[in-house]
């Protein structure tokens, strides 16, 4: 603020600038319960992402081996292959939200 600016001009540059802080304390305040049921979400979405192709996986093997008895056991193959598949699944979707929750926090700062 300048030398010049009448006491009125003053005070109203002070509030602008109070409403702007509780404004930005506010939505940081919401961002916090967002963020929190959004990151316990994201629990529950990488462990279904995790469990389902491996369960998947096991059952389909067990099936094949009651069909077509072998020499090799095609229910520890396809539990591996399965859990392999869901754990990629699950890099992929927290490698997607890290990319958003950069691209948010770059634009909140613009």
């Amino acid at each position: 603020m300048s030398e010049d600016t009448k006491p009125g001009e003053r005070a109203t540059e002070f509030s602008r600038q109070v409403g702007k802080k509780a404004a930005q304390k506010l939505e940081a305040q919401q961002r916090v319960t967002r963020t929190v049921w959004s990151g316990l979400g994201m629990m529950g979405m990488i462990g279904w992402s995790v469990a389902v192709p491996t369960f998947l996986g096991a059952a389909l093997g067990l099936w094949l081996d009651q069909r077509y008895p072998g020499e090799h056991s095609r229910t520890l193959m396809l539990l591996a292959i399965g859990l392999g598949l869901g754990c990629w699944n699950a890099w992929h979707w927290v490698a997607k939200e890290e990319r958003e929750i950069h691209e948010r926090g770059k634009n909140d700062h613009e």
